[in-house]
């Protein structure tokens, strides 16, 4: 497993982390498998999305916004951070992205996002890699 450090520098925000990633991938000299991508925390999320116009990520937050106000009287969570357990739960704690000849396999326009919900904050992303089996 190997550990990305990330540092989100808004309370909400879609960091781009696929360059990090594909650099790690190079690094670690992983050719063919299947890569996860896993975030350890319940206020941040992981999404593999456009990654070419920044106002798909940025109508995302604000759909999510919508979706998940971040002020509400109903909530009960004391810590008042109810909206982003939500946000990361809807968008998930992990991604898979499938490795060929050492590269990250994405669509044309796809991006692997880090997603932030409770920040400015230090945040980590584990890899994980499961080698193809030849055969």
């Amino acid at each position: 497993m190997i550990e990305l450090k990330i540092q989100s520098r808004e309370h909400a925000e879609f960091i781009a982390i696929t360059g990090p990633i594909q650099k790690t991938v190079a690094e670690q000299g992983w050719q063919s498998g299947c890569l996860t991508v896993y975030v350890p925390h319940t206020t941040a999320g992981i999404t593999i999305q456009e990654n070419a116009d920044p106002d798909v990520a940025r109508d995302m937050l604000y759909a999510l916004e919508q979706a998940v106000p971040w002020l509400d009287s109903k909530y009960r969570h004391a810590e008042g951070n109810t909206a982003a357990h939500v946000k990361a739960a809807m968008l998930g704690a992990s991604a898979q992205c499938l490795v060929e000849k050492g590269k990250l396999q994405l669509g044309t326009w796809q991006g692997i996002f880090f997603c932030e919900f409770d920040g400015p904050r230090s945040r980590h992303v584990w890899l994980g890699f499961h080698e193809a089996s030849q055969g």
